[in-house]
C-alpha cells in the first residue's frame, strides 16, 4: 500500500462511536504533499444547531502504518494524534481504523474511516 506524492484521498473522518439516529457523514479530502505524507481537511458538524468545524489534518505512512495529528478549527491546543492502518480493499476503496489520543480531553479513541483513493 504505497503512498505517493500525488495522490489523492477522499472520504470519511469518522463513522465509530456513533448511534444510527445521530450517524453524519464528516467529509475529508487529502492530498499527497511526498512519498508517504499526507496532509487533508475535514469538516463536520454535529447537528444545525453545533458550530461546523474544519479539521487539519497530516498523516505520515511508515511500514504499513501512519501516523496522525490533527488540529481542530486549526487550534493545535487542541491537537489530537494517533497510529492507525490503511487496508485497500478493492482498487482504492480503502478503511482506516486508528487509535487517537485527544491532548484536549485526555481521552483515547478508535476511529474508523473509509473513501476513495486515486
Amino acid at each position: 500500500n504505497a503512498q505517493n506524492q500525488g495522490d489523492w484521498y477522499v472520504g470519511t473522518g469518522d463513522i465509530a462511536n456513533t448511534a444510527w439516529t445521530e450517524w453524519s457523514v464528516a467529509p475529508t479530502v487529502g492530498y499527497g504533499i511526498a512519498d508517504n505524507f499526507m496532509v487533508g481537511v475535514n469538516v463536520s458538524q454535529a447537528d444545525s444547531s453545533a458550530e461546523m468545524v474544519l479539521d487539519a489534518h497530516v498523516r505520515y505512512f511508515y511500514n504499513g502504518l501512519f501516523g496522525y495529528v490533527s488540529a481542530p478549527n486549526l487550534d493545535t491546543d487542541k491537537l489530537t494524534i494517533g497510529l492507525g492502518k490503511m487496508f485497500t480493499l478493492h482498487k482504492g476503496v480503502y478503511v482506516d481504523p486508528k487509535v487517537v489520543y485527544d491532548t484536549n480531553l485526555k481521552t483515547t479513541n478508535l476511529m474508523l474511516g473509509f473513501g476513495l483513493k486515486f
